[in-house]
């Protein structure tokens, strides 16, 4: 059974939300933040989403057709 998110006044979430957010990253339980007694927001941990390594990031995406080395047998003259 999951647990009931932790419900927070408005009040009490603009006097500490830097240690609210703290707290939602480590324990990965969201927080509902309330005004006047109805829920105005939910505060979720963010996706841990690695980063993309520059090195390597595109192996696999192409195709090499042919000879990619030899010069082309149709010459063409780019002044024209």
């Amino acid at each position: 059974m999951a647990s009931k998110p932790t419900e927070l006044s408005a009040t009490e979430f603009k006097a500490t939300c830097l240690k609210v957010m703290d707290d939602v990253r480590k324990s990965r339980k969201p927080v509902i933040v309330s005004k006047r007694g109805k829920p105005l927001v939910k505060i979720v941990p963010a996706d841990e989403k690695r980063p993309v390594p520059l090195f390597g990031y595109m192996k696999g995406s192409m195709k090499i057709v042919g000879d990619v080395v030899s010069p082309d047998p149709e010459m063409w003259d780019s002044e024209q």
